[in-house]
C-alpha cells in the first residue's frame, strides 16, 4: 500500500524540492523521507508560517524512482539539475550536487555550500545520511502560488502543521491527492518558488542559517 509523507516547507528556493527540467526532485534535506519513500508513494509539502502559507500546498510529487547520488550524478537525463552559479535562477538552484570520489563525498558549488563555494561539511553529513534521491515525473508544483486545501480534507486526515514529517496511509491521503488531480494539471509550474529572488543564497544546517551570496 502506498504512503504519503507530508511536511511543512520552511523555505522554498527551488532547491529542495527542485521542480525544474521536467522532473520534481528531492535530493537534499529530508533524509528520513528519502530513506523510506518508495515508488508510488507521495511526498507533499505544505506551507508554514514563515511563508505565510499555512494550510496551503506548495508541492506534491508521486515518486517515480529512487536513485543513489552517483546514479543521479552520472545520468545525462539529469545533467541540467547540476548547479551553475552564474546561470539562470533555475540553474543556480540545481540540486544534483553530490557524488563520491574514492569513497569520499564531493559537493558541488551550490545552495548547500559555503559562501565561497567550498564544501559545507555540516550539510554533507545531513544530506548524505541517506544515499537516495527521489525523482518524480508526475507532480504538482505551486510555489508562491500555493493553493489552499479545504479545511475539511485536512481535518479528516488529521493533518496539522508540526515539526518533522508525518506519514499517512495512501487511502487516508487520497482526498487531498484527488483534490489536486481533479483541479490542476500535473507537471506544470504554477508559480515561482517563494524564495526565488534569493536563489543565490546559501543555507547551512548548522544554526539553520541562510546567508546571502553574490557568488
Amino acid at each position: 500500500m502506498s504512503k504519503a509523507y507530508i511536511y511543512v516547507v520552511a523555505r522554498d528556493f527551488g532547491f529542495a524540492p527542485n521542480p525544474f527540467h521536467n522532473f520534481c526532485t528531492l535530493a537534499t534535506c529530508k533524509p528520513d523521507i528519502r530513506r523510506v519513500a518508495k515508488v508510488g508513494d507521495w511526498v507533499i509539502g505544505m506551507g508554514g508560517s514563515r511563508l505565510r502559507a499555512t494550510g496551503r500546498c506548495v508541492f506534491a510529487m508521486r515518486v517515480s524512482d529512487s536513485v543513489t547520488y552517483d546514479e543521479y550524478w552520472t545520468n545525462p537525463l539529469y545533467r541540467d539539475k547540476k548547479p551553475v552559479r552564474n546561470g539562470s535562477k533555475k540553474m543556480i538552484v540545481g540540486d544534483n550536487i553530490y557524488h563520491q570520489l574514492k569513497n569520499e563525498w564531493q559537493q558541488s558549488n551550490s545552495h548547500h555550500s559555503y559562501s565561497d563555494g567550498s564544501p559545507n561539511p555540516h550539510n554533507i553529513k545531513t544530506d548524505t545520511r541517506t544515499n537516495a534521491v527521489l525523482l518524480s515525473d508526475y507532480f504538482f508544483y505551486f510555489g508562491a502560488a500555493a493553493i489552499e486545501i479545504p479545511t475539511g480534507i485536512l481535518r479528516e486526515m488529521g493533518y496539522e502543521n508540526r515539526r518533522a514529517h508525518r506519514t499517512f496511509a495512501g487511502t487516508k491521503a487520497q482526498p487531498l491527492i484527488s483534490f489536486l488531480e481533479e483541479g490542476f494539471q500535473p507537471n506544470i509550474l504554477y508559480g515561482d518558488p517563494f524564495d526565488f529572488d534569493a536563489a543565490k543564497s546559501r543555507y547551512s544546517v548548522k544554526g539553520d542559517k541562510v546567508t546571502l551570496s553574490n557568488n
